[in-house]
């Protein structure tokens, strides 16, 4: 969901941070340009402009580009040229980027540029400004990116709106953008040399795509953590492999977080402590390896924040101005991110893989510890979440398909001039995608978890002709850790347990809305305090 928040980022192009990429995408935050980047920019902007009057040789400004490189272009054709390159470029296909992931390509576009070393005029960046904070937004296929020359085809999509061109979206109406334009009060600008490469030489579509995808990722890590929680009180699991004198024995950030995580969420469990001296011996490794899988997740998302801020303060344009020079060079290429996103991408399907196995053995009675057979009273007339199981063993499935590295590819184009490309832009839409479906999976074991502890505890049931077992009655009444209570607790606000057979799509529906609202995570942490 898309809200407002008050008070405008000023960019610098030095500090713009992940979580304030997504305050401007996601809850609409105004920005504006520093003083010291205006005067950066406009610095830069007299080096390209000395050059014109010198009638210098300097690639995008003077010549073609790509394959065109050595075109000399005619002075009086420059201004055509620009808007040529937007429109010929401008050859993005597929489904189009939503309105979050726009805005965030315009921030990152924007805090590019505001360096002061593209050579941009500062009135062209003021109407970039001018549409994020009026909610005009471009429409921009997704499809396109080879992930060098960085993201032309999109981010030309973007910047032919700025010369009144393309399509665009205001006040929820997809329009030509020359309407747009009027409606929201604004006027096309004339692109001048360099401006065309400025707007569109860049890796900002990976880098927006993956921002929002990783801070979702940091997330998702958490409620894996609170969802396992909750399925290992169900399951009768220990809390021992938690402590954290086991984690400070292979001391990995991320495993350290999450056994930390686990071990507030299931602290004082009257369930656990009931079967404390029970015969079982050792959990399946889908509960008691929790803290290193997850945490191997977590650090791979560390990782991929970090880079990716990195990638947000960058200038990703060719040629650069500096030091009174053009400098052609290859910070468009997207390597960095695609191999950070190819990673990521592996790391959230690995938070589904472990949560279908905790999921199976919900609903398995012959690995539930006396859970009647996919969770259900009456089963036979009754099939419970046999089902949701299945749903969630194909997402596993599909997300193995989509792993496979977009980064270990390379297509040459512009007649071998770019003859070794990133597709970044590919990886990070595979690795958005994957994210959702662990989501996804996530949010079924969340439903199989609930109904279990219901079962396991007698909560809200018609249950009495269950045969429970002997583990049962024991933990019968017992209350789960805070943590897992909590969770619980604002889960069933939502989704009532299932007395019989109901279409489970709802439920699964529901349970995806109640992890894109972050209440769980809310409810849990004024338990036991921020997780990590």
């Amino acid at each position: 969901m898309i809200s407002k928040v008050d008070q405008n980022l000023t960019l610098d192009g030095y500090n713009l941070t992940l979580t304030e990429v997504c305050a401007v995408a996601k809850q609409l935050k105004k920005v504006e340009l520093s003083d010291q980047a205006r005067g950066a920019m406009q610095k830069s902007r007299a080096v390209v402009d000395k050059m014109l009057a010198e009638n210098q040789v300097v690639y995008g400004v003077t010549t073609g580009f790509g394959k065109f490189k050595d075109v000399r272009i005619d002075p009086k054709d420059i201004l055509t040229m620009q808007q040529n390159f937007l429109r010929s470029h401008a050859a993005g296909v597929g489904p189009t980027f939503d309105e979050a992931t726009v805005r965030a390509i315009s921030l990152l576009r924007i805090n590019a540029l505001a360096k002061g070393y593209s050579g941009i005029r500062t009135e062209v960046v003021d109407l970039l400004l001018d549409l994020l904070n009026k909610q005009v937004h471009p429409i921009v296929p997704e499809q396109g990116s080879v992930g060098a020359s960085g993201d032309l085809a999109p981010l030309a999509h973007l910047a032919l709106t700025l010369i009144g061109e393309g399509q665009a979206r205001f006040k929820g109406e997809t329009l030509d953008s020359a309407k747009a334009l009027e409606l929201a009060g604004l006027a096309p600008v004339v692109l001048e040399a360099k401006e065309g490469l400025a707007l569109t030489n860049g890796t900002q579509v990976m880098s927006a795509v993956g921002a929002l995808a990783v801070n979702e990722g940091i997330y998702l890590c958490k409620m894996a953590d609170i969802i396992g929680a909750m399925t290992l009180e169900a399951l009768l699991g220990s809390k021992k492999p938690m402590m954290a004198q086991v984690h400070q024995l292979r001391p990995h950030k991320g495993q350290i977080a999450s056994a930390a995580n686990l071990t507030r969420l299931l602290a004082n469990s009257e369930i656990m402590d009931s079967h404390e001296h029970c015969s079982a011996v050792q959990d399946a490794y889908s509960l008691r390896c929790m803290p290193q899988v997850h945490g191997a997740s977590r650090q791979a998302v560390y990782h991929a924040r970090e880079v990716l801020e990195i990638e947000f303060n960058a200038v990703t344009d060719n040629p650069l101005v500096i030091d009174g020079n053009m400098v052609s060079q290859g910070n468009f290429h997207g390597q960095p991110v695609a191999l950070v996103m190819d990673y990521f991408a592996i790391a959230m399907s690995e938070l589904a893989n472990i949560s279908e196995r905790r999921l199976e053995r919900l609903v398995n009675p012959t690995l539930s510890r006396g859970l009647p057979p996919f969770l259900t009273i009456a089963g036979g007339l009754n099939s419970g979440y046999m089902i949701a199981q299945y749903t969630a063993a194909a997402l596993v499935s599909e997300n193995k398909t989509l792993c496979h590295p977009a980064s270990v590819d390379s297509i040459p184009t512009s007649a071998n001039q770019e003859d070794h490309v990133s597709m970044g832009t590919i990886g990070a839409r595979k690795a958005r995608d994957i994210l959702k479906n662990s989501k996804t999976v996530l949010a079924i074991e969340l439903l199989c978890a609930l109904q279990a502890l219901d079962l396991r505890l007698g909560i809200d049931t018609k249950s009495g002709e269950v045969a429970y077992s002997q583990a049962d009655i024991e933990s019968r009444g017992k209350r789960p850790g805070p943590g897992v209570e909590a969770a619980y607790k604002c889960a069933r606000e939502i989704i009532p347990f299932m007395e019989e057979d109901r279409p489970v799509w709802i439920d699964i529906e529901k349970a995806i809305a109640l992890l894109d609202s972050g209440d769980i995570l809310t409810a849990v942490e004024k338990t036991v305090g921020v997780l990590d």
